[in-house]
């Protein structure tokens, strides 16, 4: 019995900074960028959804706001394996099958 369940797209670390962090703390773009010593463009493409997590990027968010590295690594992980699934259908291969002699 096959069963379908619609799962939920995981939010983008972007959108949770973006929402979580940022705003909660009443900061702009440029402030928050400033604090973790990147530019302000490439925060805004992380906050934007244009751009993934990098560890690099979640080392400098853990230390200037607290959010442990690998909590920020796995939601980066679930949002890119929620997106890859999504696009399941698109890759048409076929099972592997060994050969016996």
């Amino acid at each position: 019995m096959s069963v379908d369940i619609e799962m939920i797209r995981p939010v983008h670390p972007g959108e949770f900074l973006r929402e979580e962090v940022i705003a909660a703390n009443d900061l702009n773009v440029s402030t928050a960028a400033e604090h973790l010593g990147v530019s302000r463009q490439a925060l805004s493409a992380l906050l934007n959804e244009r751009a993934s997590l990098s560890p690099d990027m979640a080392i400098r968010i853990e230390k200037v706001f607290g959010l442990p590295l690998e909590t920020m690594m796995r939601m980066q992980s679930n949002f890119d394996i929620a997106c890859a699934q999504a696009r399941r259908h698109e890759i048409s291969i076929a099972a592997y099958h060994a050969v016996t002699a």
